[in-house]
């Protein structure tokens, strides 16, 4: 009887892939084993020609919701015929087999905790193969159970009977657990302490809100710092008390910190303007927009506007933040202050679905920490740093081993677009295209803000989770962490280090000495062609292909002789770019101060392009000028004339710090990356259709054979419009509609010099949805195909990508 080898790689290992090829082999008539390995899952399958024929055509048509296939090799395999098909231990050779996301919570899970009759009814850490915890506990591969956090909590003889049974969609289910044997939920105070006062008050609280009746239960008896014994008399249903006292508290306008799948959150009543006040005060993030969370879309689309694109994103397995219109009720307006987004999550775990069903109203969920520090993860961790933050906590004993935060994604140019890629997405391998599959194991560093890292290996990129910037202490341990799991994860041991050209990036430094340590190739790249490459690679260009053009548009990086580059224009492929030109380099008084001062580049913007003293005779009424007379420009002109901290950038995104200023917003300080370039295109949106560019706003020079882009024409528009009582949010949208024609016009400048026709848009700027609407609209017109990151940030957070396949191309 004919016999066939079949290897399937891609995400095949815990996610129920074996259990679909047993199912496939018994409806097929077909015998044999199916086993996880080191390079994916191997079948060995035989039967008769066309019921194998059938078999493996079957294969990739029925895979389970989490699995990718990315091949399908089937060769001939010659044997003895077994009399039945069975799934058999996993045999180790080697590593190189990815692992899968963290998954939302599955339509039947779902429907097992919503039914009273299910031994899983009302419990919050209920999963199956379909969903549920992935990368966010575990420590080492195979992804079996005692490589996870969950070998803690042996099963209980139910859930080892489902664990066991192929036919069951538990089947290998690494973190399946039930009331009896799994994860415990209980709510401490701030000292951390859980009495039975506190229990009392839960029993009131739920038949305050006519449960069901629950079992008879003894007093809880719960560890609070990860230790994992738990007495025989626990209250089985103690996690479900403990979420409806939560939903009680954050009624009451009291902050709940919760630890939820990747780290802990932080919760209070979005309806609630005081409670989201003092969230704010008491966190020291005064203006960041936080982030949502609704039980439903119907309780969205109470606050928001939805598309068919974001409602899917919404309702997807990743269940990321998707940032929608505001639209409708309104909510606590220090949710996102001057901004016309929200950004809204549905629950994608049982504990926050059993919470939201609790409430009326969306919550505040936002990352359980201090500004700029990472999330928490660890109870003690959490109630020792968060404190004098939460009022309460709700706590499980099952440990998270890596920090996930939550993904952000956006509507932008008929695409849902990456902003923060963790969550859900990471570590989602790509194949990249034919020919990197022989440059050997790549270690990518990334940047030093919204930092990810890449392995390459085999030709597949593996990016990491959003870590985070690097300039705080701990974020860059738990990069270091993250690099060293990552590797372990993966057998990997990398040849090449790629590292940006900034020498002050910590990632760079990182780089550098580990380079040195695991005795590999170091590869310097500069920033903006790591920007372009990571975009062709998403896109799949191939290694060979011709150079397209690029317009890469952020705050700032390196370019090759230590200048300051930012507002780029390139043509370039994976192993080389030619910068073809640039905005005009403008100085940046104050250095690091400039990024947090707008007012410090409009003053450098204007002392560059115009007289200072006519324009404070010609212009002194305006809010602008009255500004920056109250501010030390004698120092800023020691500081210019003598080169003194203010170095030369041709920033885009200090180009629009400047312009929001000139237009009074944020112009004194920004409190995030971005904010005055997102204030200045909220104010533009409403009425973007209705304005069309300045004329004569830009003018294109030359220096050192490089097309240099001026804005005095714009700088003259806007000065003038506003003595005149121009309406601000058109002066907004000449602005940006400005920037976009010039930025078409001379890419179409550059598209007749050099031939190509395809173009890359790219850079943190880009994440401003008025401008690449506009600047890819326009291209399209023109005939050029435009390509611009989906799938991975166009921010830094998708510079490593692009940084490992240019190390690559340099063989």
């Amino acid at each position: 009887m004919p016999g066939k080898a079949i290897r399937a790689r891609g995400v095949v290992q815990g996610v129920g892939f074996r259990p679909a090829i047993w199912h496939l082999a018994r409806q097929h008539g077909v015998t044999g084993s199916v086993w996880n390995d080191g390079e994916g899952v191997m079948v060995h399958a035989f039967g008769a020609e066309q019921d194998l024929v059938d078999f493996v055509a079957q294969i990739p048509l029925r895979l389970p919701p989490l699995a990718r296939l990315d091949a399908l090799e089937v060769e001939e395999l010659a044997g003895s015929v077994p009399s039945e098909f069975q799934i058999v231990a996993s045999r180790h050779n080697g590593i190189d087999t990815p692992i899968a996301a963290d998954a939302a919570t599955c339509p039947d899970c779902l429907a097992e905790i919503a039914d009273p009759r299910n031994r899983r009814y009302r419990y919050p850490f209920t999963n199956c193969t379909h969903c549920g915890p992935r990368l966010s506990i575990v420590q080492s591969v195979p992804y079996d159970r005692q490589n996870t956090s969950m070998v803690a909590f042996p099963m209980c003889s139910q859930c080892q009977q489902e664990y066991d049974d192929p036919a069951d969609r538990r089947f290998h289910a690494q973190a399946n657990c039930c009331p009896i044997c799994g994860p415990r939920l209980w709510l401490a105070d701030a000292p951390g302490n859980i009495t039975p006062t506190l229990c009392e008050v839960v029993a009131n609280q739920v038949g305050a809100n006519s449960f069901a009746p629950l079992p008879d239960s003894g007093r809880m008896n719960l560890p609070l710092h990860g230790e994992h014994s738990v007495s025989d008399t626990d209250d089985k249903t103690s996690g479900f008390t403990a979420v409806v006292f939560a939903a009680s508290l954050i009624r009451k306008g009291l902050i709940v910190a919760i630890k939820g799948l990747g780290g802990f959150h932080l919760a209070c009543d979005a309806s609630n303007a005081e409670a989201v006040d003092k969230l704010r005060q008491r966190k020291r993030r005064y203006a960041k927009p936080f982030a949502l969370m609704a039980r439903d879309t119907t309780m969205v689309s109470r606050y928001a506007s939805i598309s068919p694109l974001e409602l899917s994103a919404l309702q997807g397995r990743a269940a990321p933040i998707v940032l929608l219109p505001a639209q409708g009720e309104l909510l606590a307006s220090g949710i996102s202050p001057d901004d016309d987004k929200f950004g809204f999550m549905l629950p994608y775990t049982p504990l926050h679905t059993l919470l939201m069903q609790e409430l009326d109203a969306p919550i505040v969920l936002t990352s359980g920490n201090i500004s700029d520090e990472p999330q928490c993860t660890d109870n003690a961790e959490a109630l020792e740093k968060l404190a004098g933050i939460a009022d309460y906590w709700l706590l499980h004993d099952r440990d998270i081993v890596n920090r996930l935060d939550d993904s952000v994604v956006r509507l932008m140019d008929g695409q849902m677009r990456m902003l923060r890629r963790a969550r859900g997405y990471s570590p989602v391998v790509l194949r990249l295209p034919k020919g990197f599959a022989e440059s050997g194991n790549i270690l990518a560093m990334g940047a030093e803000l919204k930092n990810s890292f890449c392995l390459l290996k085999n030709g597949r990129a593996i990016v990491s989770q959003h870590i985070g910037d690097l300039e705080n202490a701990a974020v860059q341990q738990d990069y270091r962490h993250a690099i060293d799991l990552y590797k372990k994860l993966n057998d990997f041991r990398p040849v090449k280090i790629a590292v940006d050209k900034h020498p002050g990036y910590l990632s760079t430094q990182y780089g550098q000495t580990l380079a040195v340590t695991e005795a590999a190739e170091l590869v310097s790249i500069q920033h903006h062609h790591a920007h372009l490459a990571a975009c062709l690679a998403e896109h799949g260009v191939g290694l060979d292909a011709p150079p397209v053009l690029a317009a890469i548009f952020d705050g700032l990086g390196m370019g090759e002789n230590s200048e300051l580059w930012g507002g780029e224009f390139l043509l370039g492929d994976y192993r080389s770019y030619t910068r073809l030109g640039h905005f005009q380099p403008i100085a940046l008084p104050g250095g690091a101060k400039a990024m947090r001062e707008p007012w410090r580049n409009a003053y450098a913007q204007l002392r560059h392009y115009f007289d200072w003293q006519a324009l404070q005779r010609d212009y002194a009424d305006l809010e602008i000028m009255r500004l920056l007379a109250g501010k030390p420009l004698a120092t800023l002109d020691t500081m210019l004339a003598k080169n003194l901290n203010s170095p030369l950038s041709s920033s885009c995104g200090r180009w629009f710090d400047a312009f929001a200023a000139a237009l009074g917003l944020n112009a004194e300080r920004v409190d995030y990356e971005g904010q005055a370039a997102i204030a200045l295109e909220v104010l533009a949106a409403p009425l973007i259709a209705e304005e069309r560019p300045y004329p004569q706003a830009w003018s294109m020079g030359r220096s050192r054979d490089l097309a240099v882009l001026s804005w005095q024409g714009l700088w003259q528009a806007v000065l003038n419009d506003l003595p005149s009582g121009a309406d601000k949010a058109r002066i907004a949208v000449r602005i940006h509609q400005s920037l976009a024609a010039a930025t078409v016009d001379v890419l179409n400048g550059l598209s007749r010099q050099t031939g190509a026709n395809s173009i890359v848009l790219s850079g943190g700027v880009f994440q401003n949805r008025l401008l690449l609407e506009a600047v890819s609209e326009q291209l399209r017109q023109h005939g050029k195909t435009v390509l611009s990151p989906q799938r991975y940030p166009m921010n830094d957070g998708g510079l490593a990508l692009g940084q490992a396949a240019i190390a690559a191309a340099l063989r």
